[in-house]
């Protein structure tokens, strides 16, 4: 069997899907993600998982557990994955993703993503109450305040000290249920 992982060769084919594995072990496996039976039951929550590794790995959000620690920054992290995501991110200087547009380069895709708007107009977030777009989520966020706050009246207050008078303006809002 352990010849089979040099080989390549993959005798066990899914019914399904027509992927094929090495042993009859990783088909089982597979297979789950079809039946969708998952087995290993979390005794601390409702979560289960089709194989007991994700079980194993589900449970440090319990324990809190995070075995990977960053050798530069000795941040901590539950998975391995994720240590290096912030090594990529946060420590290294590469920047393998260029704009199309102006050549600017970015650390990650989702950076050039959203980069590439500032070229093309384009304005994913749409307001579900009325037909505004917008090229951020902040822009969005910020437009929804409108639909759900109405200004009531204001007040204005001023605070004297040594160097000037500053006027500070308040806003009394109420929140409108849609």
């Amino acid at each position: 069997m352990h010849k089979r992982i040099h080989s390549g060769e993959k005798p066990f084919e899914c019914t399904v899907c027509s992927k094929r594995f090495t042993t009859s072990h990783e088909l089982v496996m597979h297979n789950r993600i079809h039946s969708g039976e998952k087995p290993y039951k979390c005794h601390m929550c409702d979560k289960a998982f089709g194989n007991s590794g994700h079980l194993y790995r589900h449970m440090r959000v319990h324990t809190g557990d995070k075995p990977y620690k960053c050798s530069l920054c000795n941040r901590s992290f539950s998975r391995i994955s994720h240590l290096q995501r912030h090594k990529r991110h946060v420590h290294s200087n590469r920047k393998p993703y260029e704009c199309p547009y102006c050549g600017k380069l970015s650390k990650t895709s989702a950076d050039l993503k959203r980069h590439v708007r500032i070229h093309t107009g384009a304005k994913p977030y749409s307001c579900r109450h009325c037909s505004d777009r917008f090229t951020w989520l902040d822009q969005l966020k910020t437009h929804l305040l409108s639909h759900t706050m109405k200004v009531l009246g204001c007040r204005v207050t001023f605070v004297r000290s040594n160097l000037a008078t500053v006027a500070t303006l308040s806003y009394i809002y109420v929140v409108i249920k849609l």
